[in-house]
């Protein structure tokens, strides 16, 4: 099993999770974060005055899967969540031990499905 995590542009999200989807992949938890990398920091308008946002809004997602599953995600965040410019985001692929389903008590692969 395999974590994957992506941060992504929020307003690429509809078209990655309508790729997701159509790859059988349904499971998944979205954390709405702000970061900075290469992406220069932006200046904000708020009633009528000017400030600097240092940080750009970003969604995280993150997925446990079988690793069957990874490189079809890949697949999709790399075309639905590219956008050609800087910023468009990061992908990290993590090992996972294990996974427990709390409910049941299931183990391994069944208790991510």
């Amino acid at each position: 099993m395999k974590k994957i995590e992506a941060i992504i542009r929020p307003e690429v999200f509809p078209q990655v999770r309508e790729g997701l989807a159509l790859e059988g992949i349904d499971g998944l938890s979205i954390s709405e974060i702000a970061g900075a990398g290469r992406q220069e920091g932006k200046i904000g308008l708020f009633r009528g005055n000017s400030f600097s946002m240092e940080f750009s809004q970003k969604l995280k997602l993150e997925m446990v899967v079988d690793n069957a599953k990874v490189q079809p995600i890949i697949d999709v965040l790399l075309r639905e969540a590219s956008t050609g410019e800087v910023g468009d985001g990061k992908i990290f692929i993590y090992p996972v031990e294990q996974a427990i389903r709390i409910r049941t008590k299931e183990l391994g692969s069944i208790a991510i499905d």
